[in-house]
């Protein structure tokens, strides 16, 4: 008989617990990690980078990396280590500023659908519905023609695009907790539903709304590289990792660490938001949280 034929149910399920709460933490200060990296390079590229990131030298295009050009110059003969940390910055505020505004129409919509069932909630899931089932570039590229390409096209593309999502996210949690005891006994007390909402129903909700703002962060930076990849988003002379990308792409062959270094960014970028949400969601959740622990 072997050793793990003699370790009973309950030891099984504390070790599994006990490797499931060490991968949340590793998750958690992974994800940490990469997105304070970024943060702190963007915020250093407010005041300091190597070189000018627009300042054009054609006699030094496609320099290899080297003591002055830490990660070599591009076909024209802008540092390349200097426009990722401005396409960082750019990056991580536009997430930051659509995922924000996304936020507060997506729950509040979500919050009015579950506590006004029938004709309302009805309406509101069938538009998020509609707008859930529009393509996101097709959007973008309406967008862009009666707005213009830019940056605030991209922040109005991502921001239509994920409210449906959060407000389906929200409405979910919300109505589970409008039907338990305590919210009840609040209704028997004579509260009112903006005081329910407000004291009993948002604070329950704003887990798992931090945990999905998390993964939008991610999803908003590959949107906006998309985007500008396509020629919707950032604009010369402005530095964007979707537009490194799109700058690469003629000279992928011969010099391929011009798209290796932008697609990397954009790689670590999202994987660090995607585990930071992993990790909130044990840390916030309170089933995740138990079944982590073995509760």
């Amino acid at each position: 008989m072997t050793l793990a034929e003699h370790v009973t149910p309950p030891a099984r399920a504390r070790r599994r617990a006990t490797g499931a709460a060490r991968r949340s933490r590793t998750s958690l200060i992974l994800g940490l990690a990469l997105v304070g990296t970024f943060v702190v390079v963007g915020l250093v590229s407010l005041v300091w980078t190597p070189i000018d990131p627009e300042k054009l030298d054609v006699a030094s295009r496609f320099l290899p990396p080297s003591g002055e050009h830490l990660l070599g110059t591009d076909h024209l003969g802008r540092d390349i280590l200097s426009q990722l940390m401005v396409g960082a910055r750019k990056s991580l505020l536009i997430a930051v500023l659509a995922t924000t505004i996304a936020l507060v129409p997506g729950v509040t919509l979500g919050m009015v659908a579950a506590i006004r069932p029938g004709l309302i909630d009805q309406g509101i899931l069938r538009t998020a519905d509609v707008l859930l089932g529009f393509p996101g570039i097709l959007l973008a590229l309406v967008l862009a023609a009666v707005m213009g390409p830019g940056n605030k096209t991209v922040i109005v593309a991502i921001v239509v695009w994920m409210v449906p999502g959060v407000t389906r996210l929200t409405r979910g949690p919300a109505k589970q907790i409008l039907v338990t005891d305590f919210v009840s006994a609040a209704r028997a007390y004579g509260r009112s539903r903006p005081y329910i909402v407000v004291r009993h129903v948002l604070p329950n909700v704003a887990p798992v709304v931090i945990v999905q703002a998390s993964i939008l962060f991610a999803v908003a930076i590959l949107i906006e590289a998309a985007l500008s990849f396509l020629g919707l988003g950032q604009q010369r002379p402005g530095a964007s990792w979707g537009v490194m990308l799109l700058e690469a792409q003629p000279y992928v062959g011969q010099k391929p660490l011009l798209a290796v270094f932008p697609g990397v960014a954009i790689m670590l970028a999202a994987l660090g938001f995607n585990l930071l949400g992993d990790g909130l969601r044990t840390l916030l959740d309170p089933r995740q949280r138990a079944r982590a622990t073995g509760g």
